[in-house]
């Protein structure tokens, strides 16, 4: 048994753009994977045969927690005396630390009082504590969160904390209050008009925090990273000029290692102006919004005029207007061999068109794509995921897919990259689960084999489809969970699949497997 956790510690390794620098083998530390946002794990117990047959682990069944659970649960592997623990955080402001093996709480961390709706401008979460997804230093074991929590006055503050992962106590010099701490020029960040959705990155020595506003687009809050020093919590930070222009994305920052890629979405005339309007009416300027952005870890924005670090749509007014966000999902990093250019991003808009960009030359003011296609009947919103295989490289979303194959329909849309000068993107096929969530991806080895898209449909089951036609793999079953909200992703690690409902942790497995074996 311990031979074929080690081998698959070895093997879940994932082939996306970007690598943590701070890694645990065998751990998910951050939303999606890896620092390219591509929702890949490799997991040789995965095979498209033993997917077919999952179930609930009942040894599991203990992972219960108090409050919703937007934030993707994270995996650590043990050291020492520790065990493998699965790290959760809820909207009531609880961190869990759940022994994998055994699904027993190892610790769990109270970070402050959760605010309620009703003290803040608008918003749909009630209440409102920890959304973003935590990232994990696996090296020095530190979790890194942002929770609302409520002050003395019942006053809404967004509050960084670094926590021991393997016991849940503060790191010493945290947590970093960002109202007293968080600045950009004039701009001052106020907690009750922002919302930390996004999920934080760790890169270079610093955790950086995005930020967008809350539901309903009220007030006059600012699309926000925020890049705190790991070592001493120094903190530098950036927001858009314009007000709102928030960060959105599930997936919150992606990374190719060096720079830091985010997308953001509609500005606002005024703070006191609904969504549905825009600087740039009446003759405005352009003041961030609607911008797929590459920034250095110094968060210092690209000069005016230049082309290589920021993507504007020419009709980013309308865009605004529309509240047709850019930044509704995050961009992901993707490579495919043989274009040219081969390094990509692929960003989805709640216009609902795809845009694939040069990564290295995103065009700047007014730009034109690589390509543009329509590829959904609604909004998109969700994290994508992205992945290779033999026949291609795919890009997967939740949404109504529009082009899809004849007869083909469900609640997962892949996009497939063909490699060109330019590439191109086009529907591949349309399947999975109705209401599917966030998609994340298995695959048995780092060549694509036996490739498995899976979600969480609304009948709150898990399911899998195959990564190259879109047909079923698993049907998710006879076992529903408790409410798993449409954001969530599932996360692979160790043989295992993880998702977080509201209420409780579910690991689902492949029913004869060598953990079965090992049970009996």
């Amino acid at each position: 048994m311990k031979r074929a956790l080690l081998m698959t510690a070895l093997l879940q390794v994932s082939s996306g753009c970007g690598a943590s620098t701070s890694t645990a083998p065998g751990s998910v530390l951050q939303h999606h994977n890896d620092l390219s946002r591509d929702g890949l794990y490799v997991d040789a117990a995965f095979t498209q045969a033993a997917a077919a047959n999952m179930a609930i682990d009942p040894t599991f069944a203990g992972a219960t927690v108090t409050g919703n659970i937007y934030a993707q649960p994270l995996y650590l592997t043990g050291a020492g005396s520790a065990p493998d623990q699965v790290i959760v955080a809820t909207e009531s402001d609880d961190v869990y630390g759940f022994n994998a093996a055994t699904g027993a709480v190892v610790w769990t961390k109270s970070v402050g009082t959760a605010v309620a709706a009703s003290a803040l401008p608008c918003g749909a979460i009630n209440p409102l504590g920890i959304t973003g997804t935590p990232v994990i230093d696996g090296t020095k074991r530190i979790v890194y969160l942002d929770a609302v929590t409520a002050d003395a006055t019942a006053t809404a503050k967004h509050v960084v904390h670094a926590l021991d992962a393997d016991t849940g106590d503060e790191v010493s010099g945290w947590p970093v209050d960002l109202d007293a701490r968080a600045t950009s020029g004039s701009t001052t960040f106020q907690s009750t008009l922002q919302n930390q959705r996004a999920a934080l990155t760790l890169l270079g020595g610093k955790v950086f925090v995005p930020f967008s506003g809350h539901i309903g687009d009220c007030a006059g809050y600012h699309g926000w990273v925020v890049g705190i020093a790991t070592s001493g919590t120094s903190v530098e930070a950036w927001a858009t000029r314009a007000v709102a222009g928030g960060i959105w994305g599930a997936s919150g920052i992606a990374s190719d290692g060096t720079s830091l890629f985010f997308a953001t979405g509609n500005s606002k005339s005024s703070a006191a102006a609904g969504g549905n309007t825009s600087s740039g009416d009446n003759g405005g300027s352009w003041g961030d919004s609607e911008t797929v952005f590459k920034f250095p870890t110094s968060l210092v924005p690209p000069a005016a005029g230049t082309t290589t670090d920021y993507f504007v749509p020419g009709n980013w007014v309308s865009l605004d207007d529309g509240d047709a966000d850019m930044g509704g999902t995050s961009p992901i990093l993707v490579n495919v061999p043989g274009s040219t250019p081969s390094a990509l991003i692929v960003a989805l808009g709640k216009d609902n068109n795809a845009y694939l960009l040069d990564r290295a030359n995103l065009g700047g003011m007014d730009a034109t794509p690589l390509a543009k296609t329509a590829v959904s009947n609604g909004a998109i919103i969700n994290a994508s995921a992205a992945y290779t295989t033999s026949k291609g490289t795919y890009v997967v979303f939740r949404g109504a897919g529009s082009n899809c194959p004849a007869g083909a329909g469900g609640g997962l849309v892949a996009l497939q990259i063909s490699p060109g000068k330019p590439p191109t993107i086009a529907t591949a096929w349309c399947g999975g689960p109705a209401g599917a969530g966030s998609p994340a991806v298995s695959q048995t080895d780092g060549k694509g084999s036996s490739t498995i898209v899976w979600s969480v449909g609304s009948d709150n089951k898990l399911h899998g489809v195959d990564g190259d036609t879109g047909a079923s793999v698993f049907d998710g079953g006879p076992t529903a969970m408790s409410a798993v909200n449409s954001i969530q992703t599932p996360i692979v690690a160790q043989g295992r699949i993880f998702v977080a409902s509201n209420g409780q942790i579910y690991a689902w497995k492949p029913v004869g497997s060598a953990r079965d074996a090992a049970a009996q």
